[in-house]
C-alpha cells in the first residue's frame, strides 16, 4: 500500500488535513466577503469643488453619495468670500460611497489686523509699519508741536484708535503729526499721469492730503476706477506754489487716454507747429480742445 495511504490511515493526520483545508476556504470566503462589502477597485472619481460655496456644492455631494466636513476657513483677496479653495481628497481621485470629503474655505468675514502703537515715531517709520501690517496710511493732520513730523496720536474712521484694536485689513489710519512751531510749507507735487493710490503716496511723501476726488463719467467699475489716472489737480504744481503740510490737493480722474499728460503733450507740440503754419486753425482747435477739458 502506497505511504501516503498510510498516513491518511492516522486519524490525527486525517484532522490535520481537515482543519487545513477549511481553513483555506474560509479564507476565500472571508476575501470574497470583503471584496463584495468594500466594493474593491468600484470607486468613484471625486467631483472638483473648489470655487463653489457650501450652499453650491451640497447638490453635487448628495447625488454622488458623499459627505463633507469643513475645516478650516482662510482669507485671501484672490477668490470670492466662502468658496472652496481646497479639497482633500482631490478632484478626480477615487473613492467608495460615503467617502467624507473635507474642504478649506475663502472666509466669509474680512479678516482683522491688530492696530499698531504709531505713538511718538517719525511719519516715515509709522508709514512703513502700518504697511508691514496691511493697513493703509490715511490722512495726515498736523497740529502745532515743538517735535517735527512726528506722530502724536493715531485715528481710524474719525476717532482716536488705542493701539491692540482689531480692523479690518487694509483700514486707512488717520495720523496727528507734528508740524513744528512755525509754518513750514512744501512744494506741491506734480501728480497728473498717476493712479489714485499713486497720487495719494506723493501727496504724503510731501506730508500733503488729498482732498475731493472727482471722476468723469466714464468711470463706471471697480476696474475702471483701478485703471483711472489723475489728468487734473488743484492746485497745480506750478514752479514756487507751496502748501502748509496737511493741506490737500483735489484730484480730477479719467480712464481717457486723450487726457494723459503724454498725450496733452504730444498735442501742445502738434499746436505750436500749427500755429507757425496756420494760426487761424491752431486757434479754433485750441478752443474746440477746451470746451472738451472743461
Amino acid at each position: 500500500m502506497p505511504q501516503w495511504k498510510n498516513i491518511f490511515k492516522n486519524s490525527v493526520w486525517k484532522h490535520l488535513g481537515i482543519v487545513v483545508g477549511a481553513s483555506i476556504l474560509f479564507l476565500i470566503a472571508v476575501f470574497l466577503f470583503l471584496k463584495i462589502y468594500t466594493q474593491h477597485g468600484q470607486g468613484k472619481p471625486v467631483p472638483d469643488f473648489t470655487g463653489l460655496t457650501e450652499k453650491q456644492l451640497q447638490h453635487l455631494i448628495r447625488s454622488n453619495d458623499l459627505l463633507y466636513t469643513i475645516i478650516d476657513s482662510v482669507h485671501t483677496d484672490f477668490a470670492p468670500r466662502g468658496v472652496v479653495l481646497e479639497q482633500t481628497p482631490k478632484a478626480g481621485e477615487k473613492v467608495k460611497k460615503n467617502r467624507r470629503i473635507f474642504f478649506t474655505i475663502n472666509s466669509w468675514t474680512d479678516e482683522q489686523i491688530i492696530v499698531p502703537n504709531l505713538r511718538d515715531n517719525s511719519l516715515r517709520n509709522a508709514q512703513v509699519m502700518l504697511e508691514s501690517y496691511g493697513l493703509k496710511l490715511g490722512n495726515l493732520i498736523y497740529i502745532p508741536s515743538e517735535f517735527t513730523n512726528m506722530v502724536l496720536g493715531q485715528h481710524f474712521e474719525g476717532k482716536p484708535v488705542e493701539p491692540g484694536t482689531l480692523v479690518r485689513k487694509g483700514s486707512s489710519i488717520d495720523l496727528l503729526v507734528g508740524r513744528g512751531l512755525s509754518n513750514e510749507t512744501t512744494a506741491v507735487p506734480q501728480l497728473t499721469g498717476m493712479t489714485l493710490d499713486a497720487a495719494r503716496k506723493a501727496a504724503q511723501n510731501v506730508y500733503l492730503n488729498l482732498g475731493a476726488t472727482i471722476y468723469a463719467d466714464t468711470i463706471a467699475t471697480a476696474m475702471d476706477s483701478l485703471k483711472a489716472f489723475v489728468w487734473r489737480q488743484s492746485p497745480p504744481a506750478s514752479e514756487g506754489f507751496v502748501l502748509n503740510l496737511g493741506a490737500s490737493i483735489d484730484v480730477w480722474l479719467t480712464t481717457d487716454t486723450e487726457f494723459h499728460p503724454d498725450t496733452l503733450k504730444k498735442r501742445e507740440a502738434e499746436q505750436a507747429l500749427l500755429e507757425q503754419e496756420n494760426p487761424e486753425a491752431a486757434e479754433e482747435t485750441e478752443s474746440a480742445f477746451e470746451e472738451e477739458l472743461f
